[in-house]
């Protein structure tokens, strides 16, 4: 099983080493390239979300981030990756993927 883990900035490693231990694969997406591979499975770790947002749509991450979470894809989302997908922070100034319901547009409120 290839999981991919979003290695922008966070706890990246720490669920790494973790699901290497338990028989994964992993990737680590660092830039829109990185999201053409094929993964079974797809981790949001911790972190600081406005950071990991701002550098998820800085990037170029942002839509196909979308539409492989919205695909149906298992994802693993602690702590900011959590906040990730999110469809709006209220007062928070952080872009978000918009996932938890449908999301057709992200809203960033920076």
């Amino acid at each position: 099983m290839k999981i991919a883990v979003l290695a922008v900035q966070g706890a990246f490693i720490e669920h790494e080493k973790v699901l290497e231990s338990l028989g994964a694969e992993c990737i680590e997406l660092r830039k829109k390239e990185d999201l053409e591979q094929d993964f079974d499975g797809l981790v949001l770790p911790g972190g600081e979300s406005t950071v990991q947002g701002k550098l998820i749509k800085e990037l170029g991450m942002e839509e196909e981030l979308k539409k492989r979470i919205q695909s149906g894809i298992p994802v693993l989302a602690t702590c900011a990756g959590m906040i990730l997908l999110a469809d709006e922070i209220e007062g928070g100034r952080i872009c978000t993927l918009g996932i938890t319901s449908g999301c057709s547009k992200t809203k960033c409120l920076w």
